[in-house]
């Protein structure tokens, strides 16, 4: 590896914040947010997204911006512009049209510009289409800083695979896939890479090519996700369990174990339209991939529609009928409520009249306000219910009394398909 580098995180969240502390084992990292808020967390050694422990974060962090080692966490574009490499994280959301919002890798492209430096290097992780690394964020970057792409400044792509919440699968033991922008850029990004990955790293023949591979993952998931949820519509109008029929098939030593559910969150329910819209750029409509994504999006009203359903052969009153809704963050120990498919399913509900209550410990009830307009509970209400709805698998919901949570007639839904015999009913 070179000497003196010097790393700038751009974007502190899920991604951002585990690879600016595993780069700060090695090396002088600066992180930055222009979240002030969560600037002021982190330098507590409070991480909100519950992605790294308190006692891990402050084993890194430092209170001085040339410290050689550490990571220095600052909302001030200042403190980055000693930095050498500058690798972005920021989120690539869809608009309400589900097309790909390009705006904070435009806005931190531009951040970035007005500190660039000959000779530095800008590696992107967000989820992109094949191109937007060199034909959107290259322009912006030589049109701020007046340098020219390849002479004075060059480009990596290295696509991110962090798994919000799991604790086993950590950035540093997941492979990377890299590339640069001319094969010796490719070679430093990877060089960089490896010396901290423990899994080791794969060097890309291009960018675009990197970017294709990270966005078919996803999109491969939400297929195969597709496919079991409209299993389980099938089976469920043939009274069958899906999930014994996915036992058994999962006998054979090549079926892939997908399980149906709700598809949400900012990968799996997104990215397929990043490469969608790519192709039909081209002229072409792909047809599997945005019928899987219509398919997906449909399970929040198909689930409330299943609910209703089983509450009237219970003999339950639907209309003023109160429902506890377990869960609203978009997966499992994990407080991410970002494009969180339970909200499908709560408004779907409440069109027919049902009173529903929605806890969730890990969800920041302000967030959910903010974005859906949604009350929250983070504490369990003290009442009973005549339909409980576990939508998300968090683990302390494992853990419930749920006899002390129902009415004698009252419906248990298991829609994650976790809670075996204890269900009455499940997706």
């Amino acid at each position: 590896m070179e000497k003196n580098i010097k790393i700038a995180v751009i974007g502190l969240g899920y991604v951002g914040l585990p690879l600016a502390r595993l780069f700060a084992t090695k090396y002088a990292v600066v992180g930055f947010d222009i979240n002030k808020s969560r600037i002021e967390s982190l330098n507590s050694g409070i991480d909100t997204t519950l992605e790294i422990d308190s006692t891990t974060l402050q084993k890194v962090l430092v209170d001085n911006v040339d410290t050689e080692i550490g990571l220095y966490c600052t909302s001030s574009l200042d403190d980055i512009a000693k930095c050498n490499y500058f690798i972005i994280t920021v989120p690539t959301p869809v608009d309400k049209n589900n097309r790909p919002d390009l705006t904070p890798l435009y806005k931190s492209s531009e951040s970035v510009g007005k500190v660039l430096k000959k000779d530095d290097i800008v590696i992107y992780e967000s989820t992109v289409y094949p191109g937007v690394t060199e034909e959107q964020c290259v322009p912006v970057l030589e049109k701020i800083s007046g340098f020219k792409f390849n002479k004075d400044f060059f480009v990596g792509y290295s696509p991110e695979r962090i798994n919000p919440g799991d604790k086993e699968h950590t950035v540093e033991k997941i492979l990377k896939v890299t590339s640069g922008s001319t094969p010796e850029i490719g070679l430093k990004v990877d060089s960089l890479y490896k010396s901290v990955i423990v899994a080791g790293t794969h060097l890309a023949p291009s960018i675009k090519v990197a970017e294709a591979a990270k966005v078919i993952e996803n999109s491969q998931r939400d297929i195969n996700i597709a496919f079991v949820n409209e299993l389980a519509k099938i089976f469920n109008l043939m009274n069958i369990d899906t999930q014994e029929v996915l036992k058994a098939a999962g006998t054979k030593w090549n079926f892939l174990p997908f399980k149906p559910g709700l598809v949400g969150g900012h990968c799996i329910g997104v990215d397929p339209y990043y490469l969608a819209q790519r192709a039909q750029e081209f002229g072409y409509h792909p047809e599997i991939i945005l019928a899987g994504r219509r398919l997906n999006d449909s399970m929040g009203e198909y689930v409330a529609s299943q609910i209703v359903k089983l509450m009237i052969k219970k003999g339950v009153s639907v209309n003023g009928a109160h429902l506890l809704m377990l869960g609203i963050t978009f997966k499992e120990n994990c407080p991410d409520v970002r494009n969180t498919k339970i909200v499908d399913v709560v408004k779907a509900l409440k069109e027919y009249g049902i009173v529903v209550t929605i806890f969730d410990p890990l969800a920041s009830v302000e967030e959910v306000k903010k974005e859906y307009k949604l009350d929250t509970k983070n504490s369990l209400p003290a009442e009973k219910f005549d339909a409980i709805v576990l939508g998300v698998a968090h683990n302390e919901f494992l853990k419930l009394n749920f006899s002390e949570l129902r009415k004698e007639s009252s419906l248990l839904y298991d829609v994650k398909g976790v809670l075996g015999s204890l269900a009455d009913n499940r997706l």
